[in-house]
């Protein structure tokens, strides 16, 4: 609780109603509720930073990231990078993938789920790098704008925002903020997105464009939606974003 000023009448001289500032005591709004979308992300950025510290920032080759990332869809760190590990394990590399049968390479990254798919999604990607630049190289996307860049890889099957975000944010230090399941979810209870549209646009028209913040926010809110902001029963007393939670204050 806490003493507001709220506008109550009173009699002016004239003996209308004026309107002057009294004291009431009444529940504290969340700091979110009244701060523009700018704010509430360098807010959640502080208070992420706080708790966890600076994240390790990856950095590895476009082209691997770039499978690595499609083997991620719709799994967990843990079965991406065993799928990715035996994809090597049988083929020692990713050039002998692109050459290989999508029957075989399904196989290969079965652990992964989705291994049809996304077989045909490694295939049809590395073919097309191969085909376009010679050999299976995508540094020439450094050189290029972001929106340039974007669009190259978005024009790739099977590959998104969050996948090509990462590619860029990443791999070339480019400044796109990539959302995944686990960003979506967080950001939606704070207010930030809306749980049934894609935020991409919306947050990268409001998150600072700077790189180093950009991963360390995109890699805290994969931790903080992973270890505390569960799908279902949330662990919000230990949240750091508790207190000005729009989902926390009318459901925890």
């Amino acid at each position: 609780m806490r003493l507001d000023p709220v506008c109550r009448p009173s009699e002016g001289i004239s003996g209308g109603k004026a309107f002057t500032p009294r004291l009431k005591r009444c529940p504290a709004l969340p700091i979110l509720a009244v701060m523009i979308p700018a704010m509430k992300v360098k807010w959640i950025a502080e208070r992420l930073f706080a708790r966890y510290g600076a994240a390790g920032l990856p950095k590895s080759d476009p082209v691997e990231a770039l499978v690595q990332t499609i083997l991620s869809q719709n799994t967990n760190d843990g079965n991406r990078d065993r799928a990715y590990r035996s994809l090597l394990d049988r083929y020692e590399s990713l050039a002998a993938v692109k050459d290989a049968r999508v029957e075989e390479i399904a196989e290969a990254i079965r652990v992964g789920g989705l291994h049809r798919q996304k077989a045909l999604r490694i295939k049809q990607v590395l073919q097309r790098i191969e085909q376009e630049q010679g050999s299976l190289d995508l540094s020439f996307l450094g050189g290029l704008s972001l929106d340039e860049a974007m669009a190259w890889l978005l024009a790739s099957p099977g590959v998104g925002k969050k996948t090509a975000g990462i590619l860029m944010l990443f791999s070339f230090g480019k400044p796109y903020f990539p959302i995944d399941t686990h960003i979506r979810r967080v950001l939606s209870r704070v207010g930030l997105a809306e749980a049934t549209k894609d935020p991409h646009d919306r947050l990268n028209a409001i998150v600072p464009k700077d790189p180093a913040f950009m991963a360390n926010l995109h890699l805290h809110l994969i931790r903080l939606g992973r270890e505390v902001c569960h799908p279902h029963r949330p662990s919000c007393p230990v949240c750091p974003l508790r207190d000005d939670c729009e989902w926390a204050g009318s459901n925890a």
